[in-house]
């Protein structure tokens, strides 16, 4: 898909199915999850319906739907931390996604961290084991 600052235009695929060929859920989405190109880290777990897919491939950059807020969401349009994509992967049995990323800024979580799994299970509790990189407060102002 987007590869060495290629860009990606879905009407490039003439296979018009293939937003069909995803196999959402009963509530028309399916789980995305995020890794940062360079480091191949896991970044996040994220929703997607078929707007966001096609907004994603479109732009470039990452939108997902926001189960709360029940609206799509451009991932960085608060904090700035996009994730510019450079290619996007469907699972097996088309019902997971994978989205490479470059990611912007290099904070993926709202609470200021690389990446949104930064707690590990040790001896029987969950201990955070990665730093703040930026102040949530900083990223976000009075959004949040």
């Amino acid at each position: 898909m987007i590869q060495d600052n290629t860009t990606l235009d879905p009407a490039d695929d003439r296979s018009a199915d293939w937003l069909d060929q995803v196999a959402w859920n009963e509530q028309g989405l399916v789980p995305a999850i995020t890794q940062a190109y360079d480091t191949h880290r896991v970044l996040t777990l994220a929703w997607m319906n078929r707007e966001s897919l096609a907004a994603t491939l479109e732009s470039g950059f990452a939108t997902y739907w926001s189960r709360s807020r029940a609206k799509l969401w451009r991932k960085g349009e608060s904090s700035g931390n996009l994730q510019r994509i450079r290619e996007v992967r469907l699972d097996c049995d088309n019902d997971a996604l994978l989205l490479i990323v470059e990611q912007i800024g290099g904070v993926a979580c709202h609470t200021g961290r690389e990446s949104c799994f930064f707690q590990v299970y040790d001896n029987g509790r969950w201990v955070t084991r990665d730093p703040v990189l930026v102040d949530p407060s900083e990223m976000y102002g009075l959004h949040e």
